[in-house]
């Protein structure tokens, strides 16, 4: 009784402000939560389908890091000033004891029903509480007074914070679309081959000529002293539709001929030409150049084929069109490619790979964790192992698997076995514990 004796008509309308304070806690909740989760996409799909309030959400989802700063801003000033406001009325009311009442009454209603729930709702009814908060939302973000004081916040926040402060606002790395594709293919909201694409486009960035080149040892040139019946002849027999034209040595490439311009000649009776009569103009690109770079020149340039040089100038290989698209939609074969399998599990469960496997590719088929280092393939990888030309048969151990180059043309690896070793026995494994 003596407590309500001291509860004064002030302290009800402190207690009124207060409760507004927390409804509109709850409110920006809900909307910091809207703005969170709603991505780009989801609001242009929304606007799309023509849903009222879609136009303001996706005006808020375009810049999230300046108009959530203005929500959180609201948030933390309604949460702090009603907290503050039960805590004068507590202390007023019940004395020393005020204090655990205004405590209890910020972890039970505030932190319930103005932080948690608005939350929670929010989550489980993402579209109609973005588009049911946006409009409301944008008149906050329009409110000069509120905007002043929030940028002033952000500037004091720069520069007490290192680096480019909050001004850049989040990313989402590689590594995060990556494990957001795994997820949606677990569950099965994309295909397979949609998730396998998606790793495809995003690798598709990082690779450069060289991982995806013929290498030089096969390519099928030209000598630029050939008629071009020969020429026609050696194209044909290899399937290709254009090949390189070299001049003094494989380092001197001079020109391309095309297969429907021999033929031409041919029927126009200059099967005993030169070839270079006919070769068109080649084009050459750096061995370090990313593929999706070297695609944009092929397009410019109208080309299918380029000449791949190192840093040296030299001749590293050749890259085709269908080789940077075989890095996004993988494996493309016609009537002229031999079906072999680039991997093969043998029945005692070794693994014999063609040794021009990249090693992602080899990684990414057989489940191993082979290094990446100064070389691109799995038979540079077995040469760096070795130290020098291996002849057939000659092995070594990485971690816990064998590789043996089971095939060697000169001085070219062309197939690995890789083998796992067998573990130590028990005597062994006492004997090094010993």
């Amino acid at each position: 009784m003596l407590a309500a004796a001291h509860f004064t008509g002030e302290d009800g309308a402190l207690v009124a402000v207060a409760v507004v304070l927390v409804v509109l806690s709850a409110v920006f909740a809900l909307s910091e939560t809207a703005i969170t989760r709603t991505t780009r996409v989801k609001a242009t799909a929304l606007a799309e389908e023509h849903r009222r309030g879609s136009g303001s959400l996706k005006k808020i989802v375009e810049n999230p890091e300046r108009n959530l700063s203005v929500v959180l801003f609201a948030l933390e000033f309604c949460t702090l000033v009603a907290a503050t406001l039960v805590g004068v009325v507590m202390d007023r009311v019940f004395g020393p004891w005020g204090v655990l009442v205004a405590t209890a009454f910020e972890v039970a209603v505030i932190f319930v029903f103005a932080e948690l729930a608005p939350k929670i709702w929010a989550v489980q009814h993402l579209d109609r509480a973005a588009l049911f908060m946006a409009p409301i939302i944008s008149g906050l973000i329009a409110f000069p007074p509120i905007r002043w004081v929030t940028m002033g916040l952000i500037w004091v926040a720069n520069l007490v914070l290192p680096g480019k402060g909050i001004k850049e606002g989040p990313y989402v790395t590689e590594e995060e679309l990556l494990a957001m594709a795994d997820t949606a293919a677990d569950e099965a909201v994309i295909e397979r081959e949609e998730r396998k694409l998606i790793h495809s486009i995003i690798d598709f960035g990082d690779t450069v000529a060289r991982e995806v080149m013929v290498p030089r040892p096969d390519m099928v040139t030209v000598a630029s002293s050939a008629t071009v019946r020969d020429a026609a002849d050696i194209a044909s027999s290899a399937g290709f539709s254009r090949i390189p034209v070299y001049g003094k040595d494989i380092d001197d490439v001079v020109g391309t001929a095309y297969v429907k311009d021999m033929v031409r000649a041919e029927r126009e009776g200059r099967s005993e030409d030169m070839v270079t009569s006919v070769m068109r103009e080649s084009q050459f690109v750096p061995e370090t150049k990313r593929i999706a770079e070297v695609m944009r020149d092929m397009q410019a340039g109208k080309q299918h084929m380029a000449i791949v040089v190192d840093e040296y100038g030299g001749t590293a290989g050749l890259v085709t069109l269908e080789d940077i698209l075989e890095e996004l939609v993988g494996e493309i074969s016609d009537e002229y490619d031999v079906d072999r399998p680039r991997v093969e599990r043998l029945p005692d469960g070794e693994l014999r790979v063609d040794a021009g496997l990249s090693i992602d590719e080899v990684n990414e088929l057989t489940g191993l964790e082979l290094p990446e280092g100064d070389w691109d393939t799995v038979g540079g990888f077995l040469y760096s192992l070795l130290g020098h030309v291996p002849v057939e048969g000659e092995a070594a151990d990485y971690d816990s698997h064998r590789l043996v180059a089971q095939k060697v043309d000169g001085r070219r690896i062309s197939q690995v076995l890789i083998a796992s070793l067998p573990g130590p026995t028990q005597d062994e494994a006492v004997t090094e514990a010993g």
